[in-house]
């Protein structure tokens, strides 16, 4: 084990969970050698048009989806922090908690080609490494992540094609189709038993 502390970061609404999450996840766990992966839902998201799904339901989900992996812990402090939840906050956190922790912010290609809107992109890539789910592999890091410097450092990690997205589990739901190819059965289950995405 590397004597600097490997710690990475992983945020999202998660709303819900699905399959291409956990294994983004576990990906980032192995190809960068973590010591711990902190999962963040987040909470009040700035940069979501529509109104999240309620933080309890959010955090026991992401519990249900994530907790079975190794070097993997819940951090539920974005949704304890009032207001909107910003990425850079939580970074600057943990940082103080573990000033010698190398900080590893992983991300899907979504997020990786809207960074540089981020509030305070620029000391975001200071504090961290970006790390990027790519898919294909074989894809470029100016492909994935454009309009980053040079000095940002990036690692892309490797994913299978999982065209999951957390839309697509919510349409489903609402027209009453089969998510279980989607998610994990504990997630699938607890969005029945919650009568949760359900069109009013």
């Amino acid at each position: 084990m590397s004597a600097t502390r490997r710690l990475g970061i992983f945020g999202g609404a998660f709303d819900p969970p699905h399959l291409a999450h956990a294994a983004l996840a576990q990906a980032a766990v192995d190809q960068l050698d973590l010591d711990e992966l902190r999962i963040f839902p987040t909470g009040q998201a700035w940069h979501k048009a529509q109104a999240l799904t309620p933080p309890e339901h959010r955090l026991a989900l992401a519990r249900i989806a994530f907790g079975h992996l190794p070097r993997t812990v819940i951090d539920d402090r974005e949704l304890r922090r009032p207001g909107p939840t910003y990425t850079i906050d939580t970074l600057r956190e943990l940082k103080a908690e573990q000033p010698s922790a190398q900080l590893f912010l992983v991300m899907g290609e979504d997020q990786a080609t809207s960074l540089t809107r981020w509030r305070e992109w620029e000391a975001i890539i200071q504090l961290a490494i970006i790390c990027v789910a790519a898919r294909p592999s074989g894809a470029q890091p100016t492909e994935v992540a454009p309009g980053l410097p040079a000095q940002a450092e990036l690692r892309l990690l490797s994913l299978p094609s999982m065209p999951e997205s957390a839309t697509q589990v919510r349409g489903r739901v609402a027209r009453g189709e089969g998510i279980a190819h989607l998610v994990a059965p504990g997630v699938a289950s607890y969005i029945e038993r919650h009568n949760l995405y359900r069109t009013p």
